[in-house]
């Protein structure tokens, strides 16, 4: 009889243990899957369109150049002198 009572002992920890960690699965898996929707609802959603693509911006003039055209309107009266000083300034840096 000691050897029945035993294996009635063994079997009923055994089932115990298995119900126990089953429990425990079940749990962690509900807690994972609750967690990985507040991080589903906190990331921004993908956008139904698509942005429009940004230009690159336009090359810019060769400075020499635009030091001549700078050249051009204050010889022909557009820019005062004080004018072509502060562009002339921009241009050079």
């Amino acid at each position: 009889m000691p050897l029945l009572r035993t294996m009635a002992r063994t079997a009923v920890i055994a089932g115990t243990a298995t119900n126990v960690s089953n429990r425990v699965s079940r749990r962690q898996e509900g807690r994972w899957a609750a967690k990985e929707q507040q991080q589903m609802a906190a990331a921004p959603q993908p956008q139904a369109y698509a942005p429009a693509p940004t230009q690159p911006p336009a090359p810019e003039a060769d400075p020499i150049e635009r030091l001549k055209q700078l050249g051009q309107l204050h010889e022909s009266g557009v820019l005062t002198d004080q004018e072509f000083a502060e562009a002339k300034a921009k241009i050079l840096g």
